[in-house]
């Protein structure tokens, strides 16, 4: 349980916070999506099932609060009226319509429905209207919501928080005219232990710089061969779900994607997303690229059951691995002028990144 989470449960339940815990399936689900507050997570944000919950309950609180009789006669509240909510929220801009439709029932069943619920969506729909089932909003015949709604209060605090540190470091650099220090400054945010979104667009800066001035001849024929030189684009806003994406190389077509050391499904499941294009994997540890393809040699293995065919489809699939220590490499070796190049990408994929036109 996080940290923030166990605090506002006691301070609403006391000693037997652990018991509504325990049985309460919707605060379990918020605890499992609310790893984007800690430092080193690439994980997401969820903005948009939390947000789905957040809207109707914000409504709920109004008018149903500790009142089960009235909402169970209740026929739901209209999509346009909770999605125009949705969109004032902090990062909520641009929140679609999946969560609401499909995206969080499906995965809350998947996740964190208890034996007792099973069957039972956490959106209740009725003819584009919407509401949450009442079984997940009670626990002990105490209404939740407000405890709910505290929660997810918290947890928007703590990414504000977390962004506007963000934003801080990176006025600052935008403002360094040493050129010393701002090789010095980014440099120390490539480590293990960096924020995912700073990490993404650092490696794309880093990467993007590092290839921009090799040259490759192309053409469909000898006489038509022409001189490029490598471009790297960045395709999406860090921690989209865009497939397993996140640079792409012209005009060779590479695939890169940024992650972190742990599961190895994930890499598994971006392979199989691309079905099984080759991808360059950009992973935020210090471990050595001999060891991580030691790790993938022994995944591959254990997941192809020793089937040859499989075992050469998936190491196949992994073009390179480039670890911090190769972009710290590479890094060093730049010239100031790319150092310079590198801090205005690091600017502009921020900006994009946070929605912000400037700073």
């Amino acid at each position: 349980m996080k940290e923030f989470i166990k605090n506002i449960l006691i301070s609403n339940f006391g000693n037997n916070y652990q018991e509504y815990y325990n049985n309460s399936d919707l605060i379990k689900y918020l605890d499992l999506k609310t790893s984007a507050i800690n430092g080193n997570s690439k994980a997401r944000k969820s903005l948009g099932n939390i947000y789905a919950i957040y809207s109707i309950l914000y409504f709920y609180t109004n008018e149903f609060y500790n009142n089960r009789q009235k909402y169970q006669n209740f026929e739901g509240y209209d999509f346009t009226k909770l999605l125009n909510y949705c969109r004032t929220l902090y990062g909520g801009e641009k929140i679609q319509n999946h969560a609401l439709n499909s995206r969080l029932n499906s995965e809350f069943d998947n996740k964190v429905v208890s034996k007792q619920n099973k069957g039972k969506y956490i959106i209740v729909q009725n003819n584009g209207k919407y509401m949450i089932h009442i079984d997940y909003l009670y626990v002990n015949g105490y209404d939740i919501s407000k405890v709910v709604v505290e929660i997810i209060n918290e947890y928007i605090k703590l990414l504000r928080k977390k962004d506007d540190d963000l934003i801080e470091i990176l006025e600052n650099l935008a403002n360094e005219q040493n050129i010393t220090l701002i090789k010095e400054s980014i440099e120390k945010l490539l480590t293990e232990d960096s924020e995912a979104r700073i990490f993404e667009i650092i490696s794309y800066a880093i990467l993007k710089n590092y290839y921009k001035d090799t040259k490759i001849y192309i053409g469909y024929t000898k006489e038509e061969l022409k001189e490029e030189y490598l471009t790297l684009y960045k395709t999406g806003r860090t921690n989209a779900n865009d497939g397993g994406i996140d640079f792409v190389m012209r005009p060779l077509g590479r695939f890169f994607q940024v992650t972190e050391v742990g599961n190895y499904d994930k890499y598994f499941l971006d392979i199989e997303k691309v079905l099984h294009f080759p991808i360059t994997f950009v992973i935020k540890t210090n471990k050595s690229k001999e060891q991580i393809y030691k790790e993938f040699d022994n995944y591959i293995k254990y997941k192809s059951g020793g089937m040859k065919t499989l075992i050469e489809r998936y190491n196949n699939a992994i073009e390179e691995v480039i670890t911090i220590n190769e972009l710290k490499s590479w890094y060093s070796n730049l010239s100031e002028n790319d150092i310079k190049n590198i801090m205005k990408d690091i600017i502009q994929y921020y900006k994009l990144e946070m929605n912000f036109n400037d700073f």
